[in-house]
């Protein structure tokens, strides 16, 4: 049997959606309160059978914070996805984010160790990777460095991959993915899907950092391939393109049909945009939806290599405006049917 955490996520969904259409047994955690309408609607950007599909899913309750909900799952499961985690750029949510990153892997791992699992594939960030200098590309030997830029999400999901390789130190066999900015449709105002819902909204501001960015269908992909293979106990970047946000975001505004951002946002712009953010959120007590963090992310230029798991597994990625057509197609489409 298959386990998979965080299966209402972006990436959660997904892979639940691909492993539904094997023959495995799955079996996925969710909290109490968890919408898993949103799994089956995912379900149904991709399949007309969409129910069938969802309907193989033995949803069970738990709590990566709590272990022995846990244990209980983690009954006759060979295999697990690690998919969980709490995204959050807002300092304001520093104790979620670590507690729910690290404190909960390491359960997941201590679950894992004691039930026997005999493989865990656990879904990092480039952002737990260091920053090369320069036009350097970062790739899986580059070591992270504490910096007051690094934001809590990042040091969450270092921290994360410091409990999975204590893991492997105890017995655990594992493999870390770790993805870049992930490309695909889930909940439209949340984390990366946001970028459709902005400019869709008309998003006036744009600028010409570069980073990484993967369609959330070959995550899913290399995760699977990943498990099956006889690696062990290594990390894998995830990284379809380095492009700008200048090109992601005018990308999108074509698919969606609506004018591209105009005005480009220089470092002051993007401090003076933090700034009011944060006097924002303090006002209203609502998230940050700019922290200095993703402002100062957004102006920098970086660039993640993908040349271990191309020539490790002959894994060949989507281009990101594939990504970008394909997830504004769905996101068109239920505008269309919310009008209707």
């Amino acid at each position: 049997m298959i386990f998979v955490t965080g299966g209402t996520g972006l990436v959660g969904s997904h892979l639940l959606f691909e492993l539904a259409k094997t023959d495995e047994k799955i079996r996925a955690l969710k909290r109490p309160t968890s919408n898993i309408a949103l799994v089956r609607k995912v379900f149904s950007y991709y399949n007309s059978n969409a129910d069938h599909l969802f309907e193989r899913i033995e949803w069970v309750d738990g709590d990566i914070l709590d272990i022995y909900s846990l244990l209980d799952a983690l009954d006759m499961v060979e295999y697990v996805y690690h998919c969980a985690a709490s995204v959050s750029f807002d300092s304001k949510e520093k104790e979620t984010v670590l507690k729910t990153s690290i404190e909960g892997t390491a359960n997941l791992v201590n679950a894992c160790l004691e039930k026997g699992i005999k493989k865990l594939c656990h879904v990092s960030s480039i952002a737990a990777l260091g920053r090369a200098t320069g036009n350097e590309s970062v790739d899986e030997n580059t070591h992270w460095k504490t910096s007051r830029n690094n934001s809590v999400y990042a040091i969450g999901k270092y921290g994360a991959e410091r409990e999975v390789w204590r893991g492997t130190e105890e017995g655990l066999d594992a493999v870390i993915a770790s993805p870049s900015i992930i490309l695909g449709p889930g909940k439209w105002e949340e984390g990366s899907s946001t970028f459709f819902t902005s400019v869709h909204k008309g998003m006036k501001f744009y600028t010409e950092g570069v980073n990484g960015f993967v369609d959330v269908r070959d995550v899913v992909k290399a995760m699977i391939l990943l498990l099956k293979s006889d690696i062990k106990n290594e990390r894998f970047i995830l990284n379809a393109e380095n492009i700008s946000y200048k090109k992601l975001l005018f990308t999108i505004a074509r698919e969606l049909e609506v004018k591209p951002p105009s005005i480009k946002a220089t470092k002051f712009l993007s401090e003076i945009a933090w700034r009011a953010e944060k006097i924002r959120s303090l006002i209203t007590g609502s998230t940050r939806l700019i922290t200095r963090e993703t402002a100062n992310t957004a102006i920098h230029k970086y660039y993640y290599s993908n040349h271990k798991i191309r020539d490790r597994l002959d894994f060949d990625f989507m281009p990101v405006e594939q990504s970008i057509v394909d997830t504004a197609a769905l996101y068109k489409r239920e505008l269309m049917a919310a009008k209707s």
